[in-house]
């Protein structure tokens, strides 16, 4: 090529608009649909660029119906199993919408044919299958990324930035979290949902599971993946005549060499909540709202913080789960792998608490 062909071709190229050089949208399917946060994960996919929807699994019917008549989708989008789906739908990674016990075949499904897996929270009904998805994950290397509400809220995020980059509290000393709802039935969660949801197997317990993955979650987080020294927990039956097989009301207490975490997680709020309080040595911060901040520290009043909007791949869980799948990211922190093997250390701990009445001791 001489030297005025090669500089029309650069000019080509260089006039091209931007939009043209985006890379290709990641290709995501979803395994299940017996979880109800599908509800929102489905609309948000598909006004995306950047991730394609390309395969449903479900194998029940009826759902398969209800959802592609809600949202409009096409039957050839279905599959009746993952294994099919892996087959014929191309996917780069999953979104696991199924009940918590069947994580664990899952992402050992997936990891056999090198695909990514992300997961509702919380991670596992148990350190067994924690353990287990671990062993395939680092087998098939994929990444496993565990999608709770609560890490795309803006001030958790600005909270843990003024803890440990700016250290405006000093060196923590109690977290506390309280997560839950009226209950699963009273918010009008599906059958399908309340089937497994209400089940000690597949949900690993009632509210200490469904809420109190949270709490160990942003205390694991906060406390830069330092494992507690012990657990203890206390679980009642608030509701016997709704919630007859579990527990709906649980409080958690985690002992650190310096700290305290407490964990209320419940199916008895008189409403919705997802809000924290961080005690350190000098001061202390609120987050009330996911968009809500309060500082108090030493020498001065408590007042509002600006909380900056996220960005990047941190802005929601389509946009990590793309950028993880690319590999512009590793999965850190609060959607980690390692974070969530310890939430269910934790979980684990409390459940035996709960049920002996005994503080549980974890081995170093």
């Amino acid at each position: 090529m001489n030297i005025r062909a090669l500089g029309l071709a650069l000019g080509i190229l260089l006039s091209i608009s931007p939009a043209f050089c985006q890379p290709a949208p990641v290709r995501f399917g979803i395994m299940g649909l017996v979880h109800d946060h599908a509800r929102g994960f489905i609309p948000a996919a598909k006004a995306r660029k950047d991730i394609q929807l390309v395969g449903i699994a479900e194998p029940d019917h009826d759902l398969v119906t209800r959802y592609a008549r809600e949202y409009q989708l096409n039957t050839n989008l279905f599959y009746s199993s993952l294994d099919e789906m892996l087959e014929k739908a191309g996917v780069q990674a999953v979104a696991a919408f199924t009940s918590t016990f069947d994580h664990r075949r899952v992402v050992e499904t997936c990891a056999a044919r090198h695909v990514h897996v992300m997961m509702e929270k919380p991670l596992a009904v148990s350190v067994e299958h924690s353990g287990a998805m671990a062993a395939a994950a680092k087998k098939g290397g994929i990444q496993v990324v565990v999608n709770y509400e609560t890490t795309w809220y803006p001030a958790n995020q600005a909270a843990y930035a003024l803890v440990h980059e700016k250290n405006a509290l000093g060196e923590l000393r109690k977290m506390v979290v309280h997560d839950g709802h009226q209950g699963p039935k009273e918010i009008g969660c599906s059958p399908a949902f309340l089937q497994w949801l209400t089940d000690p197997v597949l949900n690993g317990g009632g509210a200490l599971a469904d809420f109190g993955c949270y709490g160990a979650d942003l205390i694991t987080w906060l406390m830069e993946g330092q494992r507690p020294t012990s657990v203890f927990a206390v679980t009642q039956q608030i509701k016997p005549a709704i919630y007859p097989k579990v527990d709906d009301e649980a409080t958690i207490v985690l002992t650190y060499p310096h700290a305290q975490g407490i964990i209320q997680a419940s199916w008895n709020w008189p409403f919705n909540r997802k809000d924290m309080e961080i005690y350190g040595r000098t001061g202390y911060l609120l987050i009330p709202e996911k968009n809500v901040l309060r500082l108090r520290a030493a020498g001065s009043t408590e007042k509002d913080l600006e909380v900056p909007p996220l960005t990047g791949p941190n802005t929601d869980p389509l946009s990590y789960l793309a950028a993880v799948v690319r590999g512009d990211i590793p999965p850190p922190g609060l959607s980690s792998l390692e974070v969530n093997m310890i939430v269910t250390e934790i979980l684990d701990a409390a459940r035996e608490s709960a049920r002996t009445g005994k503080r549980v001791s974890l081995k170093k």
